[in-house]
């Protein structure tokens, strides 16, 4: 029903004008990268060993880079006592460039191959001050919010949140595992 002052326009209360307002909010918040800005994007991702999405999110939600990778002994698939890293994760750790590779594990696991440091993994389900002391060690100098977890038991998880690094990432889709 039209009254004085209405122009003929849309009515503001059906299904058509919603949609219409989430569509112009969306395309609103979604950045307009230029192009050379995503082309040195998707090769920094490739320089990590990542897919574009993971980088992408861990970029959008920190707004850095990231300098450095947290690799506890289960993602590595370093199981015992003079356990090798597999031949195909070692190779995929080796190709990182432009990061660090820290590993996490007791001293008697730790092997020289592929990581540029070593540092002690918190026990499982420790006490949350205790990974939160564990995860700062372990990355040193390097911001929080720029080193992404690499993990395979379900207690690392938590390291992330405690240490306020950038993200986790399970080992199945890190080194593409079925």
């Amino acid at each position: 029903m039209t009254g004085i002052g209405h122009n003929g326009g849309p009515e503001l209360s059906g299904r058509g004008w919603r949609r219409h307002c989430w569509t112009e909010a969306r395309r609103a918040l979604l950045p307009h990268l230029p192009l050379n800005v995503v082309r040195r994007r998707v090769k920094r991702a490739k320089e990590l060993g990542l897919d574009y999405s993971a980088y992408a999110t861990v970029r959008a939600t920190t707004g850095r880079d990231i300098v450095g990778f947290l690799f506890s002994m289960n993602a590595l698939g370093v199981l015992g006592d003079g356990a090798k890293i597999p031949e195909r994760r070692l190779a995929r750790v080796e190709g990182i460039t432009g990061a660090a590779r820290i590993g996490l594990a007791p001293e008697s696991w730790r092997r020289p191959d592929a990581l540029d440091a070593w540092a002690d993994a918190p026990a499982p389900f420790s006490p949350w001050r205790e990974q939160a002391r564990a995860m700062d060690d372990a990355r040193g100098k390097m911001p929080g919010d720029a080193v992404l977890l690499v993990g395979a038991a379900p207690w690392e998880a938590a390291w992330s949140s405690a240490g306020r690094l950038a993200g986790y990432l399970s080992a199945a889709s890190y080194f593409g595992d079925p």
